[in-house]
């Protein structure tokens, strides 16, 4: 069977009955059918004494295209930790439609380890995506507004870009203004994906409705001619954005297919974008549940970093234990078997590449100061002798590891790493930051590039020199750094799997995003927009005469 049959073919409880299950009172939620709902923020008010529970970062080694089942993995968790008694919540991002007709396909899980309804989820859902895109285009056409009546402010260069949540590579560059009218006036402009817009992240940094302004107000949309930035505030724009982002703010409620309730809110890519859930939605599992399971997009190199150097920062939370999602075919993917052999058993190559593995392992323990456990998430290909070999190189080690069967049985497939994961919690942990706050934007990018990538130096270009320095005259030195970076491979180049050679991180261009409080650095050939590929996932996506959505995965 197919995810989307599985998924069809499992009774769901009432959406009611998930928020009775986390003591959510009926009047805190707003329903969005019989299985979707909204969940008020006056509940993180009324919870805010009480005591947190443990939260479970799940992060992976750098995956192959089609992914490793980072969020299958993460669903399988939290049934397994139900199954023996334990009271938890997952905390997720919501899929973009960027990869559902992409490549990558959707990002409900798979197999019986899935969040549903999964066809919502992974198209409209809530709506979520759709009001920040609008907000951040309605953002554009204030911006082209105010010069064609005008431009009182003086606006001279415009850096804000509009945002589609699709793959369309044509749209990165553009020219708009091309109607002849009278005052209008045709520039240069670009379209980021929707998860990439810093509306995204600044709605999952947000913690209240309040903070949501204030930062969309600190939105710099350009620069005057005497080369000073420009605000969103100064064109009176947060509070309309705000508006249609008053319920985009609010979590979601769904739940998995062995109804365990999981939270779904805000979704930022990791290799453009910070990578995260929403912190409102993390804080509130963390008060609902003994154990909240969220996950950091793409390989531990861009989301777990991004997680831990900006979200734990800014929401003062630590993670209790980290997994690092592998599979057969990843290692030996970066060991250097093609794509078309990774099936096939393969022990040279899958000792080749366990190098990823231990570079993630190290970061993890050892530079960030987290508890970690392996999760090999097994496939059918897989061998005895490759599951051997990667458990005894693990256990060596002093990690702990577990063979998650999640795709073919769920909860029931995650028992043991659930049982390991509550004993690994209770050690003590002392979570670290690869940089300090206060360090120049130049230090923090080498020394996330050299202690996290293993890069050997960083080079910039002359205008990333020259946006760095503008941004730290502007007294926006102390901020966290997010570098976009290919997600296949600890270097910036999306071939150089191995990485067994020495290698430099080569930063082109850094944008300050004020509102989310960030400063993007972007790395080798690293695009904001991202392509279809050759064969989209949307040829295969269609609905049959009674109304049923195939072809979703």
């Amino acid at each position: 069977m197919t995810d989307i049959e599985i998924a069809r073919d499992i009774k769901l409880q009432k959406i009611n009955q998930i928020a009775y299950k986390l003591n959510i009172d009926e009047e805190d939620i707003e329903y969005y059918g019989k299985y979707k709902a909204k969940i008020s923020n006056n509940v993180c008010e009324k919870l805010k004494n009480k005591e947190n529970g443990k939260l479970i970062l799940v992060t992976a080694i750098n995956p192959t295209p089609l992914g490793e089942g980072k969020t299958t993995i993460s669903i399988a968790i939290a049934d397994g930790l139900s199954k023996i008694g334990k009271k938890s919540v997952l905390a997720l991002r919501e899929p973009s439609l960027g990869p559902v007709f992409g490549i990558k396909g959707g990002a409900t899980g798979g197999g019986y380890a899935q969040i549903a309804p999964m066809e919502e989820i992974n198209l409209h859902f809530t709506g979520d995506i759709h009001a920040i895109t609008t907000a951040n285009n309605l953002l554009s056409a204030i911006i082209d507004n105010h010069i064609y009546f005008g431009n009182e402010l003086d606006i001279d260069q415009v850096t804000w870009k509009r945002c589609v949540d699709l793959n369309d590579r044509q749209l990165r560059k553009v020219k708009t203004g091309l109607s002849e009218e009278k005052n209008i006036i045709p520039r240069e402009d670009g379209y980021d994906i929707s998860v990439a817009s810093e509306i995204m992240a600044i709605l999952c940094l947000s913690e209240n409705i309040e903070e949501l302004k204030e930062r969309l107000g600190n939105i710099i949309i350009g620069y005057n001619s005497k080369k000073e930035p420009i605000y969103a505030k100064q064109l009176k724009a947060q509070g309309s954005m705000a508006v249609i982002l008053k319920d985009a703010i609010k979590p979601n409620l769904v739940q998995t297919l062995e109804q365990t309730p999981a939270i779904i809110h805000g979704g930022p890519f990791a290799n453009i974008a910070h990578g995260c859930n929403s912190i409102i939605a993390t804080k509130l599992g963390l008060k609902l549940a003994e154990y909240t399971i969220t996950e950091a997009g793409f390989g531990a190199d861009l989301g777990a970093e991004k997680f831990i150097n900006i979200k734990c920062r800014k929401a003062d939370i630590k993670p209790n234990v980290a997994v690092v999602v592998a599979t057969v075919k990843a290692l030996k993917y970066h060991g250097g078997i093609e794509k078309e052999k990774i099936q096939e058993e393969n022990l040279e190559g899958l000792k080749n590449g366990m190098h990823n593995l231990y570079k993630h392992i190290e970061n993890l323990k050892e530079k960030f100061g987290l508890n970690v456990i392996i999760a090999l998430n097994k496939y059918l290909t897989d061998t005895d002798k490759e599951i051997e070999y990667i458990k005894q190189e693990v256990e060596e080690m002093g990690i702990e590891i577990s063979i998650v069967e999640a795709w073919a049985k769920g909860g029931e497939g995650a028992i043991d790493i659930a049982q390991k994961i509550v004993q690994l919690a209770e050690k003590p942990k002392e979570l670290k930051f690869v940089y300090e706050l206060n360090e120049s934007l130049i230090t923090k990018i080498k020394k996330v590039a050299t202690q996290i990538y293993g890069a050997s130096n960083v080079e910039f270009s002359e205008e990333a020199l020259n946006k760095i320095e503008k941004i730290e005259e502007m007294g926006y030195k102390n901020l966290p750094i997010c570098i976009a970076k290919t997600q296949y491979s600890f270097s910036d180049d999306s071939k150089n799997l191995k990485c067994d050679t020495p290698f430099n991180i080569t930063i082109r261009d850094v944008n300050l995003k004020a509102g989310a409080g960030f400063a993007v650095a972007l790395a080798g050939k690293i695009m904001t927009m991202p392509g279809l590929p050759k064969i989209p996932a949307a040829e295969g996506i269609d609905i049959d005469k009674n109304g049923n959505i195939i072809g979703i995965f």
